[in-house]
């Protein structure tokens, strides 16, 4: 049996907070951070690449939908599906175990850092027609997350 996604992301958590927190002693919060968001944001890119060719699904519903089963597994999130279409997926997630862990840290922000930033990185690796908007997260306070992936049908990025 694999790992879920968020048994890894607790055991990453051991390695990077304090990994994190060292480099921004060091070269402060804000360089520090961007040096972490480019670092995981090029990972989260190719993830997303390797997952889109895999996937091989024309109908951005259907394999968001298969994708974020993955990242639930284990309990790790309760989310409402708002739209499914060929073009469109939109939830809210209601309760998101990666936001809970880091908070029982007492990290938030650096799980907003290294989670959620993780999302517009692995959509931008699903191809330049795909966009996700996200407005507010549990991990920065709000009561929930509202994730919007569609399909730019213009063709502009």
């Amino acid at each position: 049996m694999s790992i879920s996604v968020i048994e890894q992301a607790r055991i990453q958590a051991q390695v990077l907070v304090p990994l994190v927190k060292a480099l921004q002693a060091e070269l402060g919060e804000a360089r520090a951070n961007a040096l972490v968001r480019k670092a995981l944001g090029d990972l989260y890119r190719r993830f997303g690449e390797e997952f889109w060719k895999a996937k091989n699904e024309s109908d951005l519903g259907k394999a968001v939908a298969s994708a974020f089963k993955t990242y639930a597994r284990d309990g790790a999130l309760e989310y409402d599906v708002i739209e499914q279409t060929q073009d469109a997926f939109a939830f809210d997630v209601k309760r998101c175990a990666y936001a809970e862990f880091y908070k029982a840290l007492g990290e938030p922000e650096l799980g907003f850092l290294m989670v959620c930033t993780a999302d517009f990185a692995t959509a931008a690796g699903f191809g330049p027609d795909i966009r996700l908007m996200r407005t507010q997260t549990i991990m920065q306070g709000a009561d929930h997350c509202d994730f919007r992936y569609r399909r730019d049908t213009d063709g502009a990025r």
